[in-house]
């Protein structure tokens, strides 16, 4: 059958239809998602890899006019029948005949006098007229604003003006009944990477759409992930080589710099691709910018600053691993940036590479007229100050000369907002944009003034931002802020802490291959990822690269507990952190706490008397599965419930990354087991059935609140109580009954771990 909509545009009826196959299980959830694949191609070309799934447009609507013979033999070449179309376009009718035996013609089921869609059945051969209303002049709209930005040119949602762009895309995808229409025009007329962005959006937060396939970016725009070396030899590959004999592009590990670098020595974490799809992932999920409705989520300020803790903890995490320091802070914005960074990236879409940043640059005022954007750096400083300000008033305005408290409840939520800023800032005037304009202020100090006609660098997108260096001296700023917020907070005392009645007994990890318990191993891992959607104007097949990651063997906690009150229900919370600082000396509890990283964390119901807990590090609610990082998209369950669990369980840490990468000799860590009280953690609310909550601790759960009342790092996120007033606290001082620490090493063996024994291709 054919799927037909309609849209008039400029004095022209535009038609998407596709060629659906009769296999049960093919949808528009399908066709959506084809939506995403080889953007740099007309829509009209065939988008499916079999050869079963093509939009038709007409002809006279195609943005380049040197493509339509061309789309013309491949609607042919496929025998798709065309739609056969007359319009008016003084009454805003389209007037439409379908053509082709068996076919049935779908529009939205009802019509809308504010979207304008109508919805009819029509068998083969009949006709139909369908009032257009102001869908047209909405959507049109959006893309006049939109093409401001050319298809070729870099997008960045911490561009203001970009921002205001993809607002108004978001908000007509978010609003319209007729949203397949509507991405297609959009997708053949703007910016491709912010079309990606807006749909990507769209589809996570429209409720038709919140279980259809949002395909991984890295497959969509491969270039933001992988070596540019390797495209001439994948295109070379996928036009020489037929698809059963092709073989994979391996990527080598140093292929941005040598370890004459220190900073090398953690490219591993940096520009691992798991990593970089979460902090992605995690930006569509909680947009700074688009509908209220849609930014305005659940403790999403706090989230902003837990995540990102947490991300700095990790990747320090890693340093101390490599024997490097603790990122410094970027304090001083009138001092050097002491690293440089070289990405080594190619923009398909912007055609150029990405600029790299000489080390010892000096960030400088901005006056770029090709984004609006003009900043001195006096301005930040002067945003900066004002939220130490706040912060140690306690208190915040707001727009309307009000004042809110920064309490222990909301306070962290609301500078969340301020700090980023989102559109929920109180004040966005006085407070700024200080964290959005300081990855601009970096991503564009090789040419604040735009002299050289360069853009932005990797800083400048969240895509790429954390491959480079300073992005975590940048956020270990950002953190400075919210710490300073937290340090006016009251410690928590030994009953705010304390479980009565519950007692952590003992607490072990158990590893596969390890020698003896309280051992975590590490090694390095080759996989595969297919980028054949993501590279245009190519024949089908796959295109695989081959890249080497971290790696960690599976492990299980074993943790006993003994209740001698009656059956209750706990909270588990488990984490990591170093033991030592980069000198060799313990840590204090004060200085240990920034480091803790979230491992895992859930609700337990324990009986009377002893119980015993085996948790598989796979369950952890920090991560998504090693499986949707690296996952193969030809194997995408035909069920719908299968599809939300493939795709859109997307937002978490990386599986493959949960465990520092550790030493040769045994980094030693520690490992803390707390089990608090279930009814000061329970969040009252409704508890809607979803089928993706992976990787929670971190990205929340979708339409619901926040899974755990407590503050987000509880019990690290304050100082820690004085115990005794002669000695710094340590964290053994700091435990109550329910808590337990138990050291723990970790172990890196420097070999290489294959997926599979197939030849690989060596750029």
């Amino acid at each position: 059958m054919f799927a037909v909509h309609i849209l008039l545009l400029s004095g022209a009826a535009l038609f998407v239809s596709a060629q659906i196959p009769k296999a049960r299980g093919v949808s528009k959830f399908n066709n959506l998602a084809l939506m995403f694949g080889r953007l740099g191609e007309p829509i009209s070309l065939l988008k499916d890899d079999k050869g079963e799934v093509v939009f038709d447009l007409p002809i006279e609507v195609m943005p380049v006019e040197r493509y339509r013979k061309k789309v013309k033999k491949t609607l042919s070449k496929n025998k798709v029948r065309p739609v056969v179309t007359t319009f008016s376009t003084a009454q805003a009718t389209a007037h439409v005949e379908i053509g082709g035996q068996g076919a049935t013609v779908e529009f939205p089921e009802t019509f809308s006098p504010e979207i304008g869609a109508v919805n009819v059945a029509a068998n083969a051969g009949s006709t139909t007229t369908a009032s257009i209303g102001d869908f047209t002049t909405k959507v049109e709209d959006a893309i006049r604003e939109a093409k401001l930005l050319t298809r070729y040119e870099q997008f960045s949602p911490f561009i203001p003006q970009h921002r205001k762009m993809v607002k108004e895309l978001i908000d007509v995808l978010l609003g319209t009944d007729d949203f397949l229409t509507a991405s297609a025009i959009c997708r053949e007329r703007v910016n491709r990477f912010m079309f990606m962005y807006a749909m990507s959006v769209a589809m996570l937060h429209r409720e038709d759409t919140a279980q259809m396939a949002l395909p991984p970016l890295h497959t969509v725009f491969p270039e933001k992930y992988f070596d540019g070396a390797i495209f001439p030899h994948a295109r070379e590959e996928a036009n020489m080589v037929d698809r059963e004999d092709r073989i994979p592009l391996e990527i080598p590990m140093a292929y941005t710099a040598t370890d004459l670098d220190p900073e090398h020595r953690v490219a591993y974490f940096r520009e691992d691709v798991g990593v970089n799809l979460h902090h992605w992932q995690w930006h569509l999920v909680y947009p700074h910018t688009g509908p209220e409705s849609i930014v305005r989520k659940d403790r999403r300020g706090e989230l902003f600053y837990y995540m990102h803790q947490q991300m700095v903890a990790r990747y320090n995490f890693e340093r101390f691993s490599n024997k490097l320091a603790r990122a410094p802070r970027f304090l001083n914005w009138r001092e050097p940036i002491a690293e440089g960074y070289f990405p080594k990236l190619d923009s398909q879409v912007a055609s150029r590479v990405w600029p790299p940043r000489q080390a010892d640059i000096v960030i400088q005022d901005l006056a770029r007229e090709d984004f609006q954007l003009y900043l001195d750096v006096q301005e930040m400083e002067r945003w900066r100050d004002r939220i130490f300000e706040a912060i140690h008033s306690g208190r915040v305005e707001t727009v309307n000369n009000t004042f809110i408290d920064l309490d222990e409840v909301n306070g962290i939520d609301i500078l969340g907002n301020i700090i980023e800023s989102s559109d929920i800032s109180v004040h966005p005037n006085l407070y700024g944009d200080m964290h959005n304009m300081g990855h601009m202020f970096i991503s564009l100090s090789h040419d604040p003034d735009h002299r050289h006609l360069e853009t932005f660098g990797v800083m400048g997108d969240p895509t790429t931002a954390m491959r480079d260096p300073v992005f975590y001296r940048w956020h270990a700023f950002v953190n400075d802020l919210f710490t300073a917020h937290k340090r006016t907070l009251t410690p928590y005392t030994e009953e705010q802490l304390n479980f009565p009645g519950m007692q952590v007994t003992e607490a072990a990890v158990l590893t596969r291959g390890a020698r003896q318990p309280n051992q975590f191993l590490t090694f390095w891992q080759k996989s595969d990822i297919d980028i054949s959607t993501g590279i245009d104007f190519v024949p089908g097949g796959p295109i695989l690269v081959r890249v080497t990651h971290l790696q960690h063997e599976p492990f299980t906690y074993a943790i006993k507990v003994m209740n001698s009150g009656r059956p209750r229900t706990g909270t588990v919370r488990i984490f990591l952190a170093p033991r030592f600082d980069e000198r060799g000396t313990q840590l204090s509890l004060r200085d240990q706490q920034r480091f803790f990283i979230e491992m895992d964390k859930f609700p337990f119901t324990f009986r009377s008397g002893p119980n015993t807990i085996q948790r598989l590090s796979t369950q952890s609610s920090v991560t998504i599965p090693y499986e949707r990082t690296f996952r193969d998209l030809s194997a995408v369950p035909s069920d719908p419930e299968g599809q939300a669990q493939f795709y859109y369980c997307g937002c978490g840490w990386p599986q493959h990354m949960l465990v520092p990468k550790g030493s040769a000799e045994g980094f030693q860590a520690e490992l803390f087991v707390m089990v608090s009280d279930f009814t000061q953690d329970v969040v009252n609310g409704p508890r809607i059935p979803n089928m993706c909550s992976d990787g929670h601790s971190y990205c929340g759960i979708r339409n619901q609140l926040y899974p755990d009342r407590r503050p987000m790092g509880f019990p690290f996120d304050r100082l820690p109580r004085q115990v005794d007033p002669e000695k710094p606290t340590t964290l053994e001082m700091f435990l109550t009954p329910n808590m337990i620490v138990t050291p723990v090493r970790i172990y890196f063996n420097d070999r290489v771990v294959a997926t599979n024994n197939r030849t690989k291709l060596v750029i």
